[in-house]
């Protein structure tokens, strides 16, 4: 049996995804989680093999709960599920160590077969999504940049952006300058849009 942990914050789309893998004779679900937050304890108490989880949790995100269950539970294979088949979310997720990359409105047979081929070791990505990143011009920001614009984009003026991210207010409006430079936008909120729709924020 292939033990699973499901972690999606939505209570109806939780449920169903529990329900679709309890119908698979190979797969037992040992844990249900809503947030980021509860993943790796949870992974950790119920010796999850599969964890499958949502790229948009509250608390820590999908991609950052995988990453320290890549660092602190090596042995537990992570499959992380989007709304969004954005090319640039696959390069992020990637880069993370995931093993597998599935967007939610695949079909039912597609999940059970994604965990069942993490659970095997292999890498699990949609194909067409695979391609289209393939395609897509990497992110031409540094990670420091994709941090100033994450935290601009959540609302925070200059003054919280540099305490936030220990820069002074002149760094800050100088990474911001320069990130509207790199991302030919009009201006900072065009600069999050693009950042946003090509999956790097």
């Amino acid at each position: 049996m292939i033990r699973v942990l499901v972690a999606e914050d939505m209570h109806i789309v939780r449920g169903a995804l529990v329900a679709l893998l309890r119908l698979e004779p190979d797969i037992e679900v040992v844990s249900e989680v809503a947030s980021g937050d509860e993943i790796l304890t949870a992974a950790r108490t119920s010796r999850t093999q599969v964890a499958v989880i949502d790229i948009d949790l509250p608390g820590k995100d999908g991609l950052t709960a995988a990453t320290e269950l890549h660092e602190q539970l090596p042995e537990v294979r992570t499959l992380i599920l989007t709304s969004l088949g954005r090319p640039g979310t696959l390069r992020r997720a990637l880069a993370a160590k995931v093993n597998g990359f599935l967007l939610k409105d695949a079909p039912a047979e597609k999940l059970a077969n994604a965990v069942r081929g993490v659970a095997a070791g292999r890498r699990m990505v949609d194909g067409d999504l695979a391609l289209a990143a393939w395609d897509t011009v990497e992110c031409p920001l540094t990670p420091r940049e994709i941090d100033v614009l994450r935290l601009t984009a959540e609302g925070r003026d200059t003054l919280e952006v540099a305490a936030k991210a220990f820069l002074s207010t002149g760094t800050v409006r100088n990474y911001l300058t320069t990130i509207v430079s790199k991302l030919n936008a009009r201006n900072r909120v065009d600069a999050i849009r693009i950042a946003k729709e090509s999956g790097w924020i």
